[in-house]
């Protein structure tokens, strides 16, 4: 937690969550936001605009928020969202915790109905509330808003004694989707989002396509996907290529790849400088009537190179990957899409773009 300093003596409060679940929902609770979407570029942008309007005014009473987004056990301070940092305020950290015997009422992963009920029946519940001091942005308050909130996550981890993560908001959807399928090692899901976002300029939505596609590979309770599971998602057969893919995502050669590869393995491709004007050329390479469609055989006399022995219906499964609305026919827009929500498969076209070298070697 922590409270802002604004230069007319207003705080705003930024607190560790007390309770369920993200900073929008309390923001709007407080007045600060109404009907906004974390995903959405303009309810974040507005977002700040309103914290900066209302922690830099003296109209206002001192605004509470929860720098984290969602709750957590409390044994890691996780990545904060920005909203309030950017403001450049200075701001006093507040820390939380819940001395506990048989209970701890912080709330995990664990429903609402138990919580309440396990707190009821605990004859005491505490809760401990401590002031940090103060920590100020640098350079006259231009301090880049990333550096200060880690700077003031530093704080309060130290305080809790407790460690410092990439995960986010982002890390409990994950984990909420990957419940749903039966998954029991859960923390295989768990793949410090804030951090790969940065890594990889991916987003939680792309996310949770990739937790998708992961998902239909059948992994096992242990959230592990061998290579048979590997091909059953993207609609390949046993081959050299295949195998090769497959090692790009194992690095650790463990026979078995777990979400956090496969992700980092594709948000790596697709976020590769030249990826769209590959997917684009490859297109080309097929559409030689420039129809900007193809059908089942240019599809077929495309990817033949490459994957050479594959039998009519497993061809037909990997086309119909490709056509979304299954109208015989893969637009360039489809193709593309495609390729965006299974950036590894580009490695089956890679035979047409040997002529430029330029373009394969980038990849």
């Amino acid at each position: 937690m922590f409270h802002i300093l604004t230069p007319s003596s207003i705080s705003m409060s930024c607190f560790r969550p007390l309770w369920h679940r993200s900073l929008t929902t309390r923001c709007h609770l407080l007045g600060l936001l109404s009907g906004q979407c974390r995903f959405s570029p303009s309810s974040r942008k507005h977002a700040v605009n309103e914290i900066k309007r209302k922690g830099g005014c003296d109209r206002f009473p001192r605004v509470l928020l929860f720098p984290e987004g969602t709750t957590t056990n409390g044994r890691a301070i996780i990545s904060f969202q920005l909203g309030a940092f950017i403001p450049g305020y200075p701001i006093q950290p507040v820390v939380v915790r819940y001395p506990h015997v048989h209970f701890d009422q912080s709330w995990g992963l664990i429903s609402l109905g138990k919580l309440m009920f396990r707190m009821f029946t605990q004859f005491h519940n505490f809760m401990e509330v401590e002031y940090l001091p103060v920590v100020y942005p640098q350079e006259n308050h231009k301090e880049h808003a990333i550096r200060f909130a880690e700077k003031t996550s530093h704080a309060m981890a130290s305080a809790l004694n407790v460690v410092q993560t990439g995960h986010s908001y982002g890390d409990l959807l994950l984990l909420m989707k990957a419940s749903q399928s039966n998954q029991k090692n859960l923390s295989n899901y768990l793949v410090e989002m804030a951090q790969v976002e940065s890594v990889f300029h991916i987003n939680t939505l792309e996310a949770m396509e990739f937790l998708e596609k992961f998902l239909s590979m059948s992994p096992d309770p242990s959230g592990r996907v061998h290579f048979n599971g590997f091909l059953k998602g993207v609609k390949l057969r046993p081959c050299t290529l295949s195998k090769k893919v497959f090692e790009f995502i194992d690095l650790e050669n463990n026979g078995y790849i777990v979400f956090k590869q496969f992700l980092c393995a594709s948000a790596h491709v697709m976020k590769l400088p030249l990826f769209r004007q590959a997917c684009e050329l490859a297109f080309t390479e097929c559409d030689t009537c420039r129809s900007n469609s193809m059908s089942l055989q240019d599809f077929r006399e495309l990817t033949r190179p490459a994957i050479p022995d594959m039998t009519d219906e497993e061809m037909s499964e990997l086309f119909n990957l490709f056509d979304a609305d299954d109208d015989g026919k893969v637009s360039k827009d489809d193709f593309i899409l495609c390729l965006r929500k299974n950036p590894l498969l580009i490695s089956i076209f890679s035979p047409c773009l040997i002529p430029n070298k330029d373009i394969l070697e980038r990849l």
